[in-house]
């Protein structure tokens, strides 16, 4: 059990989310943001599969072929693209809904502040696209305009900085 380790990393994943939120004037969404992770099904997964360099989801997936703590958070947290699936209009199964732009931009926020979280000091800013990349065949349900959206905010930092992509959110998708 790794009750201490696992409350660290939330803790730390959350301040700079809030922070990265902040930045963009998303203030309620920086000061909400995962507070599910501190439900029984989440913390309590956390700490048994808690391994410090990546989701403890992960192991629990592996270990039982699905995650209840994944299903738990991401039914609950918008910021998830998962989050926006519905049955498709046309009757074809389930598919991707265009997210809300302020939940794109929590998104990022996310992405930058897990993949600091878990890369430590060999963090790179190319790190959330290369999980972006990785994440490939799971983005099925990703609705095409939001992939297109957060991928251009995740090159951006990779190419450009933490700056300039702060700066393309805060103007260009937020409009503020």
């Amino acid at each position: 059990m790794h009750f201490w380790g696992h409350l660290k990393t939330v803790h730390h994943h959350r301040a700079l989310v809030r922070k990265y939120c902040f930045r963009l004037g998303l203030y309620w969404q920086g000061l909400t943001h995962d507070l599910s992770k501190y439900s029984p099904v989440e913390f309590f997964a956390g700490v048994k599969y808690y391994q410090g360099n990546r989701s403890p989801n992960d192991e629990q997936r592996h270990l039982f072929g699905y995650s209840a703590s994944w299903i738990h958070h991401k039914g609950r947290n918008k910021h998830h693209f998962e989050y926006w699936t519905d049955y498709s209009p046309s009757g074809i199964g389930i598919d991707g809904v265009e997210m809300p732009k302020k939940y794109v931009a929590e998104m990022f926020c996310d992405r930058l502040a897990a993949s600091k979280v878990y890369r430590g000091k060999d963090f790179d800013p190319g790190d959330p696209y290369k999980f972006f990349l990785r994440g490939k065949d799971r983005r099925l349900l990703l609705h095409p305009a939001t992939a297109e959206l957060l991928e251009k905010i995740l090159l951006t930092l990779r190419d450009e900085g933490e700056d300039a992509a702060f700066a393309f959110v805060r103007h260009e998708v937020l409009g503020k």
